[in-house]
């Protein structure tokens, strides 16, 4: 493929780093869309499923969670957030999972997940208030 024209000038090849942030945001749209009452498909279940496990993995391993709170730093780690950021991340992963895997999620359970969605959403200055939500819809 012919590419014509300049190189953008934050050009760079993806890392974990980027791979973890796509993956907490296509949950957090997920999770949006569950809370809007979209329904959940079994190919939306799987894909729950698959990347919570990505994310509560990666949010341990990143937020130092099993080594007393403390992260170690890596040369090279560009996301700087706390372990309470993790935690929360983490928690999220957990009570998707739970979602995708059928248990019922009672008014204070969803009323839980909102408030950490905000939270996490406001630490990543994703804005993830989308008002037509109809193409969520079709999985």
């Amino acid at each position: 493929m012919l590419r014509f024209g300049a190189e953008p000038p934050d050009n760079r090849e993806m890392d974990l780093d980027d791979i973890f942030i796509a993956r907490l945001k296509l949950l957090i749209i997920m999770a949006k869309a569950y809370l809007e009452d979209c329904p959940l498909g079994q190919y939306r279940r799987k894909a729950i499923l698959e990347n919570a496990e990505h994310i509560e993995a990666e949010s341990v391993e990143l937020g130092g969670l099993a080594a007393n709170f403390r992260r170690p730093e890596k040369p090279g780690r560009t996301m700087a957030f706390d372990h309470v950021f993790y935690q929360r991340v983490k928690l999220l992963a957990v009570i998707l999972k739970a979602v995708a895997n059928g248990h019922p999620m009672g008014l204070h359970r969803k009323k839980a997940l909102a408030e950490n969605l905000e939270i996490i959403c406001r630490s990543l200055t994703f804005s993830g208030r989308v008002k037509e939500m109809d193409f969520l819809k079709v999985a």
